[in-house]
């Protein structure tokens, strides 16, 4: 394939940094174990124990219960359904009936389900290393991006203490692109589709694999959406055939995705001077803003994508694109674009400067969000309670906070996009990174 990375097995990388830094892979699992199962976020953990049960129980995990009574637990009452197609539903349904059927203890049950983003979050610490090491990048870059991984406060934060699975996206996105580049169509189109399924913020990279292919050729192109299209449905419709969930719940909150505004969009202002974050009446329209911007990132890509690191930067410009147009982006959604970045960062593509601005600023907006005192609902629901009262209090301060703190992530975004979009392909192999500036 013209430009590709000839990609080795990642069990190398594995096994190299495995001997150097055995303490710092046990610093990190041993971390995100502690967080895991001390802390978990209000809203979501909840509602993914709850599903999980619905689903073990053979249960529609579309139509909101209370399960008070099952759990014993006040959390549990007046939730909302579960917004993720089943793929991630299907898990919860696994670890419910592996884990909290024979041992009832929701911290333990806390600390399960987030098992599968830890594995995630420490294997795409290697799949970086092997990439940068594919990329021919220096030792002491692969080490500094492989130990930014594991300890990555965004990744430790979102994932393991939130309890957030963009981890999983995260991963199954970078395989698809590593397969995308190797020519195995078929596997790349299926990780995509299983990527998207989880959760539907990885859908930007679909037009970005077509236009990848060699040569642009219109039959693979075909073939490619076929596939994609073909796994997607299976991903997302299967799970209602087999057990026979109604699709009456989903069909009828088509647009919710689409009548919120807040969080790290642009749209966050819109709290503040209406005191909700549900658009009105016909202003769900601007829910759908990122359609054209997508339209015209893509047509931006007509001469075509040149090489692995160029469909790197592409992938990362089309997902801002995407985040930068919608009126509800969640602070976790950044986790995403995490390894992207620094990979582009390590060979010399993007500055550190923007790479600090991605994952520093959700960080600051997060707590403007009053999201680190719902971490505490599980174990400490008093001092949840007294820490929501006193910022409370201070509502107005903290939107205004919010909404000086997303504007310079905008600003850096959209910088971002203009770079990964203008930006000609390398003429030398192995450039040096920006992250070398900060190594001793």
């Amino acid at each position: 394939m013209r430009g590709s990375v000839s990609f080795g097995r990642v069990n190398g990388v594995w096994k190299q940094l495995l001997t150097q830094d055995q303490s710092i892979l046990l610093l990190s699992v041993l971390l995100q174990l502690t967080l895991g199962i001390v802390f978990g976020h209000a809203y979501d953990m909840p509602i993914f124990m709850a599903t999980g049960y619905l689903v073990g129980s053979g249960q529609n995990p579309y139509v909101a219960q209370d399960l008070t009574a099952v759990f014993q637990n006040n959390s549990f009452q007046g939730m909302n359904s579960v917004g993720y197609p089943p793929p991630w539903p299907l898990v919860l349904g696994i670890l419910y009936r592996s884990v909290y059927a024979l041992v009832p203890n929701l911290m333990v049950y806390n600390l399960v389900i987030k098992l599968p983003v830890i594995a995630a979050n420490i294997y795409l610490a290697y799949l970086v290393a092997d990439i940068l090491k594919n990329l021919r990048a220096e030792a002491a870059v692969i080490r500094k991006a492989w130990i930014f991984m594991l300890l990555c406060p965004p990744i430790l934060y979102f994932g393991s203490a939130w309890g957030q699975f963009d981890s999983i996206v995260a991963l199954l996105s970078l395989l698809c692109l590593v397969s995308l580049d190797k020519g195995k169509l078929l596997s790349s189109a299926i990780l995509l589709a299983l990527a998207i399924a989880f959760k539907p913020i990885a859908l930007p990279l679909f037009p970005v694999a077509v236009l990848y292919l060699p040569g642009k050729s219109s039959r693979q192109a075909f073939r490619y959406a076929l596939w994609f299209s073909a796994s997607l449905i299976l991903f997302c419709s299967l799970p209602f055939l087999v057990w026979g969930w109604d699709l009456t719940p989903i069909l009828r909150g088509w647009n919710a995705h689409f009548t919120v505004a807040g969080a790290m969009s642009m749209m966050t202002f819109f709290e503040l001077l209406k005191d909700t974050y549900r658009l009105p009446g016909g202003w769900w329209l601007l829910g759908l803003a990122w359609i054209p911007a997508m339209g015209i990132a893509i047509y931006t890509l007509r001469r075509g994508i040149f090489g692995f690191t160029d469909l790197m930067r592409k992938s990362l410009g089309m997902i801002l694109v995407f985040y930068l147009t919608r009126t509800w982006l969640s602070e976790p959604n950044v986790i995403l674009i995490l390894p992207l970045a620094l990979i582009l960062t390590a060979t010399g593509e993007l500055k550190s400067l923007a790479l600090n601005a991605i994952w520093i600023l959700p960080l600051v907006i997060t707590i403007f969000n009053a999201s680190p005192p719902q971490l505490l609902s599980l174990n400490f629901p008093h001092a949840m309670e007294s820490m929501l009262n006193v910022l409370e209090e201070f509502r107005t301060f903290r939107l205004v906070a919010r909404i000086a703190f997303v504007i310079p992530w905008h600003m850096a975004g959209w910088w971002i996009v203009v770079t990964c979009f203008k930006s000609a392909p390398s003429q030398v192999d192995g450039a040096r990174s920006d992250l070398l500036a900060t190594q001793a």
